[in-house]
């Protein structure tokens, strides 16, 4: 069987954790600062704070914003539940946006026709590694920051926030991703590019109208319990007093995380090459058969590569669904990114219905996510194309 997406560590990934194992400091500490130092280095943006996961990330900013009750976050139809869960647990509401016809994102025109007065934040989703380009809104959106307060009265516009869980390693022109928006949160979960297991982190861009040491600041408070000093502080100081300064949450990633992240980004540069060649391959493999590949490289924009997804040449969902059960039977694992929020029960609950997103779900019902990662040979490829052949309707 052809996994789908497993992690690829290397010795020095193993190493890099054992020798924290070894420290005798295991939970945030200086290779926690490490891995931020070379994040920001990597992407060329203003700071970095390395967190439990992009959902912490992403309410993070929500809440350094000062996003709550009363507010509305505009975030796309089509993504994961994190990018719009972090929403509701802030008080606020969340106002979804359908995608293009025949797209898995919406137009920054879209975007803009659902900005209202209460408009505070617009999470935008580089889904599968290819990158939101955010700035045409930052342009169009000047001017309309009526709700006066914090970050979003000194932009004088709704913040930009970036769910860039899919994308680090991505450039739109001569930025990399965590340059463009204002805020930006990526993931290092198991699956992604770059895995530090479970984990994210929080980005801001340089140019921001923002003390940079206040912001590092009130997410470092943020992220454990609104402590005056971690624990590594506490042991190394003068002092081992501290003080709660707000009432915060607990979302810091310890060093033995941060090792193997740490670890990976010292090669990542050609993790990415190799996972935009493999997306090559797909579509040289499959350029034939109906299957178009989602673009991952134009003129001006590089993905990440993270996700290989693909549009099947099929009718709807029924015919999905069986493409994915006769790729199994081919020894192919396969997935689907994402079900449409909409169609999802808790935001059924919230009263959002499918019916007023129908270009998200046109996509949905035949979109097929192929394997691409580390361990995935030349040879691999040419049977998950030689298997998608097989599977196809009208094939077998």
């Amino acid at each position: 069987m052809i996994p789908f997406s497993p992690p690829t560590l290397t010795e020095d990934d193993i190493e890099a954790v054992v020798s924290v194992l070894r420290s005798g400091w295991i939970t945030t500490g200086p290779v926690g600062r490490e891995f931020e130092a070379a994040l920001t280095a990597y992407t060329g943006c203003a700071g970095t704070v390395t967190l439990s996961s992009a959902t912490a990330a992403l309410e993070l900013a929500l809440r350094l914003c000062d996003v709550g009750p009363g507010d509305e976050v505009i975030v796309p139809a089509y993504t994961y539940t994190a990018t719009a869960a972090v929403v509701h647990h802030v008080g606020a509401s969340i106002v979804v946006v359908d995608t293009e016809p025949g797209s898995c994102t919406p137009s920054p025109e879209r975007v803009l026709a659902a900005v209202s007065p209460r408009t505070k934040a617009v999470i935008t989703v580089d889904l599968a590694g290819v990158p939101f380009d955010t700035r045409p809104l930052a342009e169009a959106l000047t001017g309309q920051g009526s709700r006066a307060g914090g970050l979003q009265q000194r932009l004088d516009r709704p913040v930009l926030i970036a769910d860039a869980a899919h994308s680090l390693g991505a450039r739109l022109d001569h930025a990399a991703v965590g340059e463009v928006a204002d805020l930006t949160a990526f993931s290092f979960h198991a699956v992604k590019n770059l895995t530090t297991a479970e984990g994210g982190a929080l980005q801001w861009r340089t140019g921001l109208p923002a003390d940079h040491d206040d912001i590092e600041r009130s997410l470092r408070l943020l992220s454990l319990h609104g402590q005056s000093k971690d624990a590594l502080a506490k042991t190394t100081g003068t002092s081992w007093e501290y003080d709660i300064e707000v009432l915060g949450w607990k979302a810091n990633m310890p060093d033995v995380l941060a090792a193997l992240g740490l670890s990976q980004l010292a090669r990542y540069d050609s993790i990415v090459e190799r996972r935009l060649e493999m997306v090559s391959l797909y579509q040289e493999g499959l350029s034939d058969t109906g299957i178009t590949l989602l673009p991952h490289q134009q003129p001006g924009l590089r993905s990440s590569a993270h996700l290989a997804i693909a549009t099947l040449p099929v009718p709807g969902v029924e015919e999905r669904n069986a493409f994915i059960d006769q790729m199994r039977h081919c020894g192919v694992a396969t997935n689907v990114h994402y079900k449409p929020l909409p169609m999802l029960t808790a935001y059924k609950r919230l009263g959002l219905d499918i019916s007023r997103y129908p270009h998200a779900a046109s996509f949905y019902a035949t979109e097929v996510t192929l394997p691409l990662h580390m361990a995935l040979t030349d040879d691999d490829i040419a049977r998950v194309c030689h298997a998608a052949r097989t599977a196809l309707p009208g094939s077998r």
